[in-house]
């Protein structure tokens, strides 16, 4: 069963050591890009990244993954602003953090914290015993956000594979 659980406090499980949860490179691939999403709101979005990451295998059900996110999004939005989003849910069973990135062209209202439509989501799911590692990635993304220009180059961006390569050097 996938759910979205709350990171930190006690009774926190470890992650094992030695599978640290790195950020771009290691998380994702270029079939976890996805820079044509064509939802026109929050749910469409969402529905989109469940049925495509679960299309690459690494997830095994699409609706559970769907229920989690819209879960974890009705607890407030994850919209950081800027055009950003980081949709993000824990879940059992997995055994290594994935990333996936879409972009939905033209913006979507997401509930974004400063009102402005969202065009770039870095969707991150984790698995439910690594709290410290899930809000690293959340962290570091971030960080990547408000530094210069980096979203603005990446939406110039169409090609996967030149997304993937820039997110590779750059996060």
């Amino acid at each position: 069963m996938l759910h979205p659980k709350r990171t930190g406090g006690e009774g926190s499980r470890r992650r094992r050591p030695g599978c640290p949860m790195p950020v771009a490179g290691p998380l994702t691939r270029p079939e976890l890009i996805f820079s044509d999403l064509p939802a026109t709101d929050r749910r469409g979005v969402l529905l989109e990244l469940a049925e495509r990451v679960a299309a690459t295998g690494l997830v095994p059900d699409a609706g559970a993954l769907f229920r989690a996110l819209l879960e974890r999004e009705q607890l407030g939005s994850t919209g950081i602003g800027h055009g950003v989003a980081i949709p993000h849910c824990k879940l059992e069973g997995l055994e290594q953090g994935i990333l996936a990135v879409g972009i939905a062209r033209p913006p979507v209202d997401f509930g974004a914290a400063d009102g402005d439509p969202v065009a770039l989501f870095f969707l991150v799911l984790s698995p439910d015993d690594s709290p410290a590692e899930h809000l690293q990635t959340l962290a570091r993304i971030s960080r990547w956000v408000r530094a210069d220009r980096h979203v603005e180059t990446l939406l110039g961006l169409a090609d996967r594979g030149a997304i993937y390569d820039f997110l590779k050097e750059s996060v």
